[in-house]
Parts: C-alpha cells; structure tokens; sequence
C-alpha cells in the first residue's frame, strides 16, 4: 500500500521566513531532533549558499557516522542547472536535492515577466534533474512554485516529465496557501493518478487551511496508489501565517475521525519526542508557544469551566482527545532558584567543568575538557543566548562537527 512520509523544511522554509532566524548550531539540534523523531527527511538548508556549506558538510558527516541517521538531509536549490552545479562544487557529499521552479501562469507574467514559459519551465527542471543525476544524488524530488494556481494539465505535463527524467517524486507547492481541503483532495488524486509518480504536499497557512490541505492533499495521492509526502515545520513557523505544522498534521492522521481508520500515520513516528522539541525549537527561535498551541501550549491540557473540570477529572477522553503522555508531557519541571552557573562566552574551566558535569559529560584529559570549553565559548557567541542542555551535550560529543558548524567565513572581496 501506498504510504505518507514527514519531510520537515523547518530548516529551508522556516529559517527563510521574514524576522525569523537560526543560528547553525541550533539548526544542526533541529536536525538532531527531527531524527530522534523519527521523520523521514529535513529539507536541511542550501547546499550553493557559502555561508550554509559548513554547517551542510558538517551534517552529512554526522549522517555519515549515524548521529544523524536514518534521518535523510535533502538540500533545496533552483530548478536551474548552475545551482545544482554549485552545489556539487561546495558539499559533493550530498545526495539528496529538491529542485524548485514557478510554474502558474501569473508567475510565468509577473515573476518572470513573460520571459518563460510552461515549455521552458519544464526544459529547466529537466535541465536541473540530469545534471544532479550525474553529480550522484541519489534521489530527486522537483517542486512546482505556485501549483495551486497553475492549471491541473500544465501540472501533469510538469509530473510526467519529471518522472521521465528520474524525479522521485513531484511538490505540490500551495505557495500563497489558497487552496481548500475538498480541491486539493480532488486535484493530487487526479495528478497522482494520471502521472503515476509520488507528491508532496507544500500548504501555508494564510487562509488557516495548511494542515486540512495537507492531509486531504495526501489522501487523494494515497487513494491514486502513490506515497504522498507531507511537508510540515516545528510549530508551524513559515513565511508569511506560517507551513503546516508537525504535530498538527501528525495528530490528524492519527485522531481526526476521517483519519484514524485509513493507516495512514507515517511509520516510525516517535511523539513522545515533540514536547521537548517544541520547546527547544521556541527557544532556538525567540518565538513563545501560543497558549492554545495544538498538544505543546499551555492549555492544551488545561481546564477551568466547571463541566469540563468535572468530566476531565472523572475520566480524561471526556475531553482530551489524545494523551499528553503521549507528547512527552507530564513530567514536574525543576527550576532552580539558588545559586546558578552558567556557560557562556568568558566562561573558565572551573564553572564549566561544574555544568558539564551535572550533564554527566565526562573528559578523557584536561585538554579535551579545555578544548571543548573554547567551543562552547564560541557557541555561546554563535548564538547569543545562552546554551542548551542538548547544544551543551552536542558540542561535547561531536566537538569536530561542532567547530565546523560554528565557522562561517564570507568569502574574500
């Protein structure tokens, strides 16, 4: 049977978004995260931007020596062949590439001012997919910008030629978020079926549809006999009202009563990882939890009103429809309010040795210890605010990686 897969592009989509900003190590936990959860692939970042390559290169030796596996790391380019060539040239390990090009009229006029056309469009898509099969990647998915309001024969010539030049699989990008759950359920049914190809679901949140398209999107390509992929971000974050968001669109397969049935939960989906994920990605990205944030805000759980205080208390699916034990929640939280030691940029070796060990982190030497201490300071100023429990942890076991990630160079004028 056909299945649905998580592709999370919090690290492409996410970071891309206007007053929204990771700093590389907090994208590589990001990683680290989605892969605890056990989601199939992150779109991880931009593999022909310079200032990505090291953080790139130092991902995919992690996935290389499985701190981040089986988590698969795809790069998002332009589907134009110079972009893939770049790519190859800065990180020749990657293997995995999203290809993306406009193809609704309105952008063909307006975007590309009448320059292209639907012809030319998919001669550049083609153009971009052999050349990252001759570079060696292993799988290719191509996306079409704006397809909700390109017509549904452009997107099926589009499909088709895409699995003709060794696509994996084709993005449905509801760019502007303008689709709704019953068109778009027709729409990827009729795509899925008539290409004969795998699709991904692409929907943002403008019209506060994102995670309805997404899943009703996935089951018409499911219903055609196709995998359908989900693309989703860590609490919903995205340009502009924000992508589908992770748990939202996990909970639906799994709760909604048009869902629950049909065995479409992605296999291998760990939830009980979200809630610590949340909160480390509403850090990471100075951005709070909404109180009435699905499964992870403050009143997810919480009741007040009489009847509903009453029936929580006699029996929690009264009105509780999943369990917060299952998100990871549930658990006292311990703050201390006495003395504090803190790891920063002008941290020494006493105070660090003091944090490091209440983590349980153990140095073969002094040196070790002394050497990771100075990435942590760099860390520290990398972020600019202070670090995790997992970035503290991160740094210590992987401090190779680690420096590589805290380097960014600007090229040379």
């Amino acid at each position: 049977m056909a299945e649905v897969y998580i592709l999370d592009v919090t690290n492409r989509d996410g970071v891309q978004t206007s007053r929204i900003s990771l700093a590389k190590l907090e994208k590589t936990l990001i990683n680290m995260y989605l892969n605890e959860m056990g989601v199939f692939q992150s779109e991880f970042g931009f593999p022909f931007t310079l200032h990505e390559t090291n953080y790139i290169n130092a991902n995919l030796e992690l996935a290389e020596i499985g701190a981040l596996a089986p988590l698969r790391l795809e790069g998002w380019c332009r589907a134009i062949q110079k972009d893939v060539d770049l790519a190859y040239q800065l990180c020749p390990k990657i293997k995995h590439l999203n290809l993306s090009i406009s193809t609704s009229p309105l952008m063909l006029e307006l975007k590309f001012k009448g320059k292209m056309t639907i012809e030319t469009v998919i001669e550049s898509m083609i153009q971009a997919v052999e050349a990252a099969k001759a570079h060696g990647a292993a799988s290719i998915g191509v996306n079409a910008e704006d397809a909700s309001r390109t017509g549904i024969e452009d997107l099926i010539k589009f499909g088709a030629a895409a699995k003709a030049a060794g696509a994996a699989r084709v993005r449905y990008c509801d760019t502007l978020g303008a689709d709704d759950p019953l068109t778009i359920y027709a729409r990827m049914k009729e795509l899925a079926s008539k290409t004969k190809i795998d699709w991904e679901m692409h929907c943002h949140n403008d019209l506060g549809m994102g995670v309805a398209c997404s899943v009703e999107g996935a089951r018409g390509v499911v219903e055609a006999g196709q995998n359908a992929y989900i693309n989703t971000t860590i609490n919903g974050v995205g340009e502009r009202a924000g992508n589908a968001d992770l748990l939202s669109v996990l909970l639906a397969l799994k709760y909604s009563s048009g869902f629950k049935d049909k065995n479409m939960f992605p296999k291998g989906i760990k939830l009980d990882k979200i809630w610590a994920f949340a909160k480390y990605a509403s850090y990471a990205f100075g951005i709070p939890l909404s109180v009435n944030q699905v499964g992870v805000g403050n009143n997810a759980f919480a009741h007040e009103s009489g009847i509903h205080a009453d029936g929580a208390l006699k029996n929690r699916k009264n009105y509780e429809l999943y369990e917060f034990e299952e998100l990871g929640r549930g658990e006292p939280e311990l703050v201390d309010t006495g003395r504090m030691i803190t790891v920063g940029e002008y941290s020494g070796i006493k105070g660090f040795m003091n944090v490091l060990g209440k983590l349980e982190v153990e140095f073969k030497s002094d040196k070790e210890a002394a050497d990771v201490l100075e990435l942590v300071r760099y860390a520290n100023v990398h972020t600019q605010k202070p670090l995790t429990r997992e970035e503290l942890i991160f740094i210590a076991k992987y401090p190779d990686q680690a420096r590589k990630i805290l380097t960014v160079t600007p090229p040379a004028v």
